[in-house]
């Protein structure tokens, strides 16, 4: 029974307000954050749960009337409220007691590279990071460039940047991947659709507590940044190249004029990176969940297709297909795709844990 399986909550809760009236805690500003912090975290399961005890309660109450002829028809309307509420809170209740991705409320380094088809492919990373920040804006997170590697031909063969807000990562992560686009390019003469792909990784940003690098695991080099001409050129070695010696792990960073700017920066993609190699150790998953988003860059392991000339769009991972390519692109309307997305992967960890 569900009440049965929220009382643990109500007790902790109820223990938790209890230690934070004691002298003890109340001297110890460490501890009490902590406690808390719990708090806070069971304060929406608690709160529900007791809506649901009340309801439950009530429904009770209202089905006693039933057998007393004087009250019974009030009983009725009374019950005709009540219980098409059950269901409803339930679902919340649900909702709230499904395991807590760590991350969701992190911020995120975005990674994304062109893969297969060449300048096609770096023309879509510039398109689809467009997107992402036209995104962005809707949802008023912000935007800081990392790093970037321009293609002649437009758009990025890599392009990296930190994206701060509410919520970015329990959004963001869906977009880790492999993306294929359809499309007549425009340098095609014959109008012929080509098929290119691009990849995105998404990572959750670090503390620098959370993750210690000692010095003489990096290997750092200084040198000249290249530049497409202009009054961006770096004329100065302000480039940094940053080397994990145990992981082999490279980052490279030159597009800002100041040489700690970049190495600041790199440090922080770096950091992010390592973050990730020990979350997927620690859960068993071979270290490979980056590697698993990147993949090999090619027109396999596709998780979206972008299919211009049928103005489609389709995430393969839930079968959804929307004929709203150009809105959604142009508006950064992604939480139509991220959405179902979401109830997905709740739907299935709801099924997973028997609620």
């Amino acid at each position: 029974m569900l009440a049965d399986k929220l009382k643990p909550f109500i007790n902790r809760y109820n223990e938790l307000s209890n230690l934070l009236s004691s002298p003890d805690i109340t001297s110890d500003i460490k501890r009490m954050t902590e406690l808390s912090k719990e708090q806070s975290n069971l304060s929406p399961i608690v709160e529900k749960a007791n809506e649901y005890n009340t309801l439950l309660a009530e429904i009770a109450d209202s089905k006693e009337m039933l057998y007393d002829p004087e009250m019974a028809e009030m009983a009725k309307e009374e019950l005709k409220e009540l219980e098409p509420r059950k269901p409803q809170i339930e679902d919340e209740i649900k909702m709230l007691l499904l395991p807590k991705d760590p991350n969701d409320d992190r911020n995120i380094i975005l990674e994304m590279r062109a893969g297969t088809g060449g300048d096609e492919a770096a023309i879509f990373v510039g398109n689809l990071f467009d997107a992402y920040t036209r995104y962005a804006d809707l949802r008023d997170w912000k935007i800081e460039l990392i790093s970037t590697s321009v293609s002649e031909a437009g758009g990025y063969k890599e392009i990296t940047a930190l994206i701060k807000g509410d919520q970015v990562y329990s959004r963001l992560k869906y977009e880790g991947g492999t993306h294929r686009v359809q499309r007549v390019p425009a340098t095609e003469s014959q109008g012929r659709v080509h098929t290119s792909a691009i990849t995105v990784a998404i990572m959750a940003e670090v503390d620098d507590v959370e993750i210690t690098i000692a010095d003489k695991d990096l290997k750092i080099d200084v040198m000249r940044s290249s530049g497409c001409g202009g009054q961006s050129v770096n004329t100065t070695d302000s480039a940094v190249r940053i080397t994990h010696l145990p992981t082999g792990i490279v980052v490279t960073n030159q597009d800002q004029k100041s040489q700690h700017k970049n190495k600041d920066k790199a440090m922080k993609v770096l950091k992010a990176r390592l973050y990730e190699l020990e979350m997927n150790a620690k859960q068993s998953e071979n270290a490979a969940e980056r590697a698993a988003q990147v993949g090999t860059g090619d027109r396999s392991g596709r998780i979206r297709t972008y299919n211009y000339p049928q103005n489609r769009i389709s995430d393969h991972r839930i079968n959804l297909t929307l004929y709203r390519l150009q809105e959604i692109m142009g508006g950064g309307l992604f939480d139509e795709i991220i959405e179902p997305l979401i109830a997905d992967t709740q739907a299935k960890i709801v099924e997973a844990a028997g609620l």
